[in-house]
């Protein structure tokens, strides 16, 4: 994905061409990633009745919010008002200075998290491609590690470099392989779970789920079912690119009446996704189905197979951990070069040349090199002392979908409408905040308790997975 710039879009370089088909390719492409690997195991938590329920319920919540959003991608008059070209110039138009800074808190934190979600998730993957060769010539039964904290600082080692790339006007490749890579590892685990029910002529699984067995204690059945629900909320997060997409958009008609086709078509594709993945994994393997579908173990055989599902997640994340972290930089030292304009640090650029990567010499500051490698090392720690797919998605979703998916759209909306305090759809707009505000609060609660619980049972940067 190129990111255009701004006095691209003022000198006229920069044309909207966009359609509600490319815009729904965007909003699919931005949404189906790692979060679907989890989602049979948040379904085998919740059981066949909640299971399906609750993605659909997070499908419909998802569209209106970002249907109240859409709506604030011009000020004013929908087809000849200002446009608002990303999420932060919205919330400042019409929230004002103080929420502009709760927001870019609320987006920061959400793309570092993501960053520390795809350093862990890359790591896995390629651990249990050598643990694959492992079972596949010495037993299932043998005791096969793998050297993940060591594939970790690879995986970091090699975002080091990426991250030194100006912007992602230099990496269109990252939007192409995402998708293919995203939609081979879903195939392959949705394909390998079918062959599994074939193979065994059963459909496993319980009405309520795990969290219905009695060996369970109470507190656990709540954790449990608490982090699936953060799980599902992960997987359906992607307000922070929504307005960045609406401004691809050609008019007329006015953007937001194509945006909000195209965020019914990807919700709709990805909610049908979403539950053939999850309730296939379910089904062929029960309460025993793994918190990744294919890093768990689930799957032994065909190992090669299963080799380049893994493989593909690894391709897949390490494009998208710079779609995630491009961003975060570009803000930062924009920030510091505004407040510290004459510093050496900021003033004086070097040039190095990447035949492997573009023929023309990349010029950077010190800042950029300090900065990037700075925030990518601090990435890889945490995702080395924090190795667990499960409660960090659970805690990612909690944490972000609540403030962009929510919160900022309907505020924006009551505001853009200037609907008044107290009438009832002022009372139902603030019922739904807080009844999200909660559920994600308890999700946070129940992912932090996994994660202590984990961290009791394993060995920080020795042991992943």
């Amino acid at each position: 994905m190129s990111i255009v710039t701004h006095e691209d879009i003022e000198s006229g370089v920069h044309k909207r061409k966009g359609t509600v088909w490319t815009a729904t390719i965007h909003i699919i492409t931005a949404v189906i990633g790692s979060g679907v690997l989890s989602l049979s195991w948040s379904i085998a938590q919740l059981g066949w009745i909640a299971g399906p329920i609750v993605p659909a319920i997070f499908a419909i919540i998802t569209y209106y919010t970002s249907s109240l959003l859409a709506n604030c991608y011009r000020s004013q008059d929908p087809i000849t008002g200002t446009r608002n070209r990303c999420y932060i110039d919205a919330v400042k138009t019409y929230l004002g200075p103080k929420h502009v800074y709760l927001c870019a808190c609320a987006q920061f934190f959400n793309l570092w998290g993501a960053m520390v979600g795809y350093t862990i998730t890359t790591a896995i993957s390629m651990n249990a491609v050598s643990k694959a060769h492992c079972y596949h010539y010495h037993g299932h039964e043998t005791r096969c590690d793998g050297p993940g904290p060591i594939l970790m600082l690879c995986f970091g080692f090699g975002q080091l470099i990426l991250s030194q790339l100006p912007s992602l006007q230099h990496m269109a490749w990252v939007s192409i392989v995402a998708a293919v890579m995203s939609g081979t590892y879903s195939s392959i685990a949705f394909g390998l779970a079918v062959a599994e029910l074939v193979s065994t002529r059963q459909v496993k699984g319980g009405l309520l789920g795990v969290v219905a067995h009695a060996h369970l204690r109470p507190v656990d059945r709540a954790f449990k079912s608490l982090q699936a629900l953060g799980n599902v909320a992960f997987a359906y997060t992607f307000a922070e690119i929504l307005i960045e997409v609406q401004d691809t958009l050609k008019s007329p008609p006015a953007e937001n009446t194509t945006m909000k086709k195209a965020i019914f078509w990807g919700l709709s594709v990805i909610t049908v996704f979403y539950l053939v993945i999850g309730c296939s994994g379910y089904a062929a393997f029960g309460g025993v189905t793994p918190g990744n579908i294919l890093t768990g173990f689930g799957f032994y055989e065909p190992f090669w197979l299963v080799d380049i599902g893994n493989i593909c997640i690894a391709l897949h994340l390490s494009g998208a951990y710079q779609l995630f972290a491009q961003p975060l930089f570009g803000n930062l030292e924009m920030r510091i070069t505004a407040r510290w304009p004459e510093a050496k640090i900021v003033t004086r650029v070097y040039s190095i040349t990447l035949l492997c990567i573009r023929r023309d010499p990349i010029n950077f500051s010190l800042l950029r090199l300090v900065l990037r490698s700075s925030i990518v090392i601090i990435t890889t720690i945490v995702g080395m002392a924090l190795p667990f797919f499960n409660s960090i998605v659970g805690m990612l979703g909690a944490l972000s979908f609540w403030p962009l998916t929510v919160y900022f759209p309907i505020k924006m909306h009551i505001a853009r409408r200037d609907i008044k305090k107290g009438t009832t759809k002022w009372i139902l707009l603030h019922i739904l905040i807080g009844v999200t505000l909660l559920i994600c609060c308890a999700v946070s609660v129940g992912a932090g308790a996994e994660m202590v619980g984990h961290l009791k049972e394993s060995s920080p940067f020795t042991k992943i997975g």
